[in-house]
């Protein structure tokens, strides 16, 4: 019965920790999760909340899965488990029958599941959580309260410290399909091979007062007594779907220029500015300065915003400006205004407002080695979470073990 108490333990405990972590990762993205669910319920006054709501959520599912594996607080933990899941399986059951937002965002990027996936996967869940919760009085690895305390509250540190620099510095893990080293033109094109959607198509037709169904391979249609009435289509199967849909760059006039900036050689800065009036003055000015001294060397610059045309004018004066759909800006990139280096149609770097280089390095430097500099930086960073996450993980799982 203990073996099975901490197995349940360990199990629960890496699947709250896994997923606050990947939504830890990305936590303006859950954010804009939580923005989706609220326009689809109409609670659209909880928007001020939204990134708030979105730390807490992280927190209280890693610091629980991490409180789970080290044996800390163990009790409050249970619970803790307990009532997230009494919250959220009914939650996912409604969100799967009603379907309001496609994607549930609880694996955050880093694995995509229907309404109906993530129900079930809450079924299963349940039953170690279940387990762990009957058992939640069983102190077989547990720690003293002060140590508990003391575990807990370096848990909450490093990992707000963890989000901290993730909304700052963009995701160190981009699970978006516009990640470093994506053609962007080669993601949106459709194989000629692909296989495409398959639809059950009806046609409904009307003779004598009479309605009948008919398919593609038995309709009247040498017949000219019947009437067509309706056409119904019912999906089968889905076909291939390209990794990035929906990116579409237009002028003011409408001309669309996506083909031009993505199959440009060379290279092309776009400043992501999703709403320029809730875009970072500092990043805006940064921006602006930029795009001075690539115009000078004649390297192209594009501000790409959501904000209708009218209201950008003062704001994008003298500059090249793009419009597209600001979810999919969003999706480009999370900072506000960002920054996106194209080479050749490829996402070569980006960077968030807080660490982009200061103007004047592009006047004699070269992009594409800021962008290489960029890139290593974002690995050693990478490298350096990893393994302060590894050791927290490996003394987690063995504490238990070597406690009473």
């Amino acid at each position: 019965m203990k073996l099975l108490t901490q197995i349940a333990r360990i199990l629960t405990g890496l699947i709250f920790a896994f997923s606050g972590f990947v939504k830890g990762i990305d936590p303006m993205g859950t954010a804009f999760k939580l923005g989706d669910y609220f326009a689809a319920f109409r609670l659209g006054f909880l928007d001020d909340i939204a990134l708030p709501l979105s730390l807490l959520l992280c927190v209280v599912e890693f610091v629980t899965g991490m409180m789970l594996l080290s044996g800390a607080l163990v009790k409050p933990a249970s619970w803790m488990a307990a009532l997230f899941m009494a919250l959220f399986t009914p939650l996912t059951l409604v969100l799967a029958i009603w379907n309001p937002v496609s994607d549930c965002g609880c694996f955050g990027d880093a694995i995509v599941l229907t309404n109906w996936q993530t129900f079930f996967k809450n079924l299963i869940i349940l039953i170690p959580v279940v387990f762990v919760f009957i058992t939640r009085n069983d102190d077989t690895g547990v720690m003293s309260l002060k140590a508990g305390l003391n575990f807990t509250l370096a848990y909450v540190f490093l990992f707000l410290l963890f989000m901290r620099m993730n909304l700052a510095y963009l995701p160190v893990i981009d699970f978006r399909p516009y990640s470093i080293g994506t053609n962007i033109a080669e993601s949106m094109s459709i194989p000629h091979d692909a296989v495409p959607d398959k639809y059950d198509i009806r046609f409904i037709y009307e003779k004598d007062g009479v309605q009948q169904e008919f398919t593609l391979d038995n309709y009247p249609a040498d017949d000219t007594l019947w009437k067509f009435i309706d056409q119904k289509s019912v999906l089968i199967s889905k076909g291939y779907e390209p990794p990035i849909s929906g990116f579409t760059l237009m002028t003011e006039q409408g001309v669309d220029m996506t083909d031009q900036v993505t199959r440009q050689d060379g290279d092309v800065m776009l400043m992501v500015a999703r709403r320029l009036d809730e875009s970072d003055r500092d990043g805006l000015t940064k921006g602006y300065r930029l795009g001075i001294e690539l115009q000078k060397r004649g390297t192209d610059f594009h501000i790409v915003t959501a904000t209708p045309s009218a209201e950008a004018g003062p704001l994008v004066a003298g500059f090249s400006t793009l419009y597209a759909d600001e979810t999919t800006l969003k999706t480009v990139i999370r900072s506000n205004p960002g920054f996106v280096l194209l080479h050749n149609g490829t996402v070569a770097a980006k960077w968030s407002y807080h660490n982009f280089p200061e103007p004047e390095k592009f006047q004699d430097g070269d992009l594409n080695a800021l962008a290489l500099k960029s890139r290593t930086a974002a690995g050693n960073r990478l490298i350096a979470i990893c393994a302060v996450m590894s050791v927290l993980l490996a003394v987690s799982l063995t504490l238990p073990f070597r406690m009473k």
